[in-house]
């Protein structure tokens, strides 16, 4: 039976990079990170849930790709370069194939982002996940929720819904092709942080966030904390390759209010266009113009013609949402 430390050790601990932000890594009382001169650091914490973020018996490499995935997102959307992060986390038991997989799929993110285990704390209980995830980036260039500006266009990275579709799918809302639900099943389970946009971004955009909670929300906390409004060209919005074979209707639903789509929704001037789309080509990552930002308060819908539109606009609410 593994203890907590053997565990620790077995599966979390690596000696930190010699020329990386890491001074002191696992293994003490705190962890130790030396931030370059003239940079801020950017924090995040998420935690996920069994039964409310993530299936029962999910898949320990995807999950642990999501655990992080999800707070790298963050540091995208703030325009901040990874550097180190914790985990904290309940488990049922100390189960050795369980824990070989979720470390494995855990690295390998980490790696990709040169983002380094730096600590935490486990237990035993009902299976709960929190990862705190620590960045960089120069002083005053942070996309901020509260910053964007009367006359901004309105962008989004990649593609929304297939998460959505998914969960629908888990649940026979509706009918998919086993081809279907295993394609959109990659947008629920591990989801691609847009860290190298969020980065290209930094001198383009004005306002940032990640779609965690569904479009219509997720781009409310921007409208709300910068004191505007906006307009969405609904037909505009980038459906998943998945989704994009339903209907429109279902389409416009599954965009505009659909969860974990982990996406960046941005503003810019108008005459940032060029650049948004260069910073797109550079981080390997499409973007779409989909709306601007306006002076009269709340959120407009039109269609391809400029026809107003009327949909709910729910987004996901650990305390309201079933």
């Amino acid at each position: 039976m593994l203890s907590e430390f053997n565990l620790i050790e077995r599966y979390f601990t690596r000696a930190p990079k010699p020329a990386g932000p890491v001074a002191l890594g696992v293994g003490d009382d705190c962890a130790l990170l030396r931030p370059f001169p003239g940079m801020q650091l950017a924090i995040s914490t998420d935690m996920l849930v069994e039964g409310r973020h993530f299936l029962p018996a999910a898949d320990p490499y995807k999950l642990a790709h999501k655990c992080l995935a999800v707070n790298l997102s963050d540091l995208a959307a703030m325009g901040a370069r990874p550097l180190a992060f914790t985990l904290a986390f309940a488990l049922p038991a100390a189960e050795p194939t369980w824990l070989a997989a979720f470390s494995a799929g855990l690295f390998h993110l980490a790696d990709q982002y040169g983002c380094e285990l730096i600590g935490g704390d486990t237990t035993k209980g009902p299976l709960n996940i929190c990862i705190t995830v620590f960045g960089e980036l120069p002083h005053a260039q942070a996309l901020r929720r509260d910053a964007a500006q009367i006359g901004d266009d309105i962008w989004i990275s990649g593609s929304l819904g297939d998460a959505r579709l998914a969960l629908a799918g888990y649940r026979d809302e509706l009918k998919l092709t086993d081809a279907q639900f295993a394609d959109a099943m990659v947008r629920m389970h591990t989801p691609t942080p847009r860290i190298k946009l969020g980065l290209a971004l930094r001198d383009i955009a004005h306002a940032a966030i990640d779609i965690s909670d569904g479009l219509a929300g997720d781009l409310g906390h921007i409208l709300q904390r910068s004191g505007v409004g906006a307009t969405l060209e609904i037909d505009s919005l980038p459906a998943g390759p998945v989704l994009a074979t339903q209907s429109t209707t279902l389409q416009r639903n599954f965009t505009l209010t659909g969860g974990d789509d982990y996406e960046l929704c941005f503003t810019a001037a108008p005459a940032q266009r060029a650049a948004v789309l260069v910073a797109g080509r550079l981080a390997a990552t499409p973007v779409t113009r989909v709306g601007r930002i306006e002076a009269d308060t709340g959120l407009r819908l039109i269609d391809a013609q400029g026809h107003p539109v009327s949909i709910a606009l729910t987004s996901f609410d650990h305390f309201r949402t079933p």
